[in-house]
């Protein structure tokens, strides 16, 4: 990082705890502060691009990155807003660069967009993603781009995205159990508050779901007169002779495999391809398609890290990988992406874990019985919550019947194992997107700016 660079964000570190001391993280559900907030600001979120709003539990982020690879292989400039951030706050709000190329925010363009929102929400009662959301408006309402890719934060219904009154398109990728407590505690529940991102007249595609989440969301869809374009009845997508099959109605699309791997990849990806067939209207090619499966790139979901030093402290024949997921269904897609692997190219498993305290432990945890060879439980660095002790951790790996122990950090995690591997192993770490940003930035020397 140049010292510019390090000046930069520095200022940001600096307003972005200044916020959180004000505006406290808290998970507030509520449409009214951000309405009002919008207002102050000039209503920004009704000057923008054609939008494609996307909600869901799982793959949210993975739709998101491949609709902004192949709307940029398309030759459109894309603005893209997703949460949490990972090393740095900036990667939640990108916009295009000179090139086209869409990139996180300069950090000296975000501390002065946060503070025209602050100077203008004057004191009144406010979150800090309503905050941040409404800085992401104003930056893409004053950038000049093609369209906006809003993920959720939380939700939808509520969620502070959700002032869009008419997108281009909205998504709604698997809905799995996460976030119970505030959403509701069955999946019919979840389901409801995903699906409350469904407009009248609005185009919404609908990715695999649970028989019960699609019926809710079917309900939802005919109040609110949304027409749906759904998995399983109007498109579907697999692998066959290692392409991407995607049929509709209409047609066939042979299409290269996603660079992002693992089978629930393919579902992210067919739901993104069939809503790149339903965005042609704003620029979307057939080539850009094609182009954008094979570019894309998102952190921390079944990563291989090749360079740095967590990877020069294994020894040369270990592969180490990096997801960030956290919730059953996210644990039961690694497993299979794992499974997978171990078929193709068979070595012992070793997990280091660490997830967020609200999180089902013994759900996530429950896949890897019979695959993994031995668990590590870590703490998570600046957590914004609490997360599972260790220790506690430990214990509920070991009650599903898995090896396990605590270590003090990641580091002391990969030197405990390191007496262990005896030849070629495959290392995960896991259980929680807070950890897998902490350990990015391990691996880039710096300290992650806490979500």
């Amino acid at each position: 990082m140049s010292a510019v660079e390090q000046v930069a964000t520095s200022r940001s570190n600096r307003l972005l705890g200044e916020l959180k001391t004000l505006h406290p993280l808290m998970i507030d559900l509520s449409l009214d502060r951000i309405i009002a907030l919008l207002e102050k600001l000039g209503n920004p979120h009704t000057k923008l691009p054609p939008v494609v709003h996307i909600a869901g539990t799982n793959g949210k982020g993975s739709t998101t990155a491949y609709l902004k690879a192949m709307f940029e292989a398309s030759g459109r400039r894309v603005h893209a807003y997703t949460s949490p951030h990972l090393v740095r706050f900036h990667e939640r709000i990108s916009v295009p660069d000179a090139d086209g190329a869409s990139r996180p925010i300069s950090e000296d363009r975000l501390v002065a967009l946060l503070q025209r929102v602050q100077r203008m929400n004057a004191g009144a009662p406010i979150t800090f993603f309503e905050i941040t959301n409404a800085a992401a408006f104003l930056a893409f309402a004053e950038i000049p781009a093609d369209v906006v890719l809003l993920e959720v934060g939380l939700g939808g219904r509520l969620d502070s995205t959700n002032v869009i009154a008419r997108p281009q398109l909205t998504i709604i990728t698997p809905v799995a159990m996460d976030h119970a407590q505030i959403l509701g505690g069955t999946l019919a529940l979840i389901a409801a508050e995903k699906a409350g991102i469904l407009k009248p007249d609005v185009q919404s595609v609908i990715s695999m779901q649970a028989p019960d989440a699609l019926d809710v969301i079917r309900q939802t869809a005919r109040r609110v007169r949304a027409p749906l374009f759904t998995w399983g009845e109007d498109f579907e997508a697999f692998e066959q002779r290692g392409r991407l099959v995607y049929q509709c109605e209409d047609e066939m699309l042979d299409l290269p495999l996603p660079a992002l791997i693992g089978r629930h990849q393919i579902v992210n990806a067919g739901a993104a391809v069939a809503a790149a067939q339903l965005l042609k209207a704003i620029g979307m090619t057939d080539q850009g398609i094609a182009r954008g499966l094979q570019t894309v790139a998102w952190p921390a979901r079944m990563q291989r890290l090749t360079t740095g030093p967590l990877v020069a402290a294994l020894p040369p024949a270990c592969e180490l990988w990096l997801d960030g997921g956290h919730n059953p269904a996210c644990a039961e897609a690694i497993a299979q992406t794992v499974a997978d692997l171990e078929e193709r190219a068979p070595k012992p498993l070793y997990l280091v874990v660490g997830m967020m305290g609200q999180k089902d432990a013994s759900g996530f945890f429950a896949p890897f019985r019979g695959l993994a060879t031995q668990v590590i439980t870590v703490p998570i660095p600046g957590a914004h919550e609490a997360p599972h002790a260790p220790v506690a951790l430990a214990q509920i790996a070991m009650s599903l019947g898995l090896t396990a122990s605590a270590a003090a950090d990641v580091p002391a995690a990969l030197a405990t194992l390191r007496p262990m591997l005896k030849g070629p192993a495959r290392i995960l770490i896991c259980g929680s997107l807070y950890l897998a940003g902490h350990v990015l930035a391990l691996q880039e020397g710096v300290t992650a700016q806490g979500n």
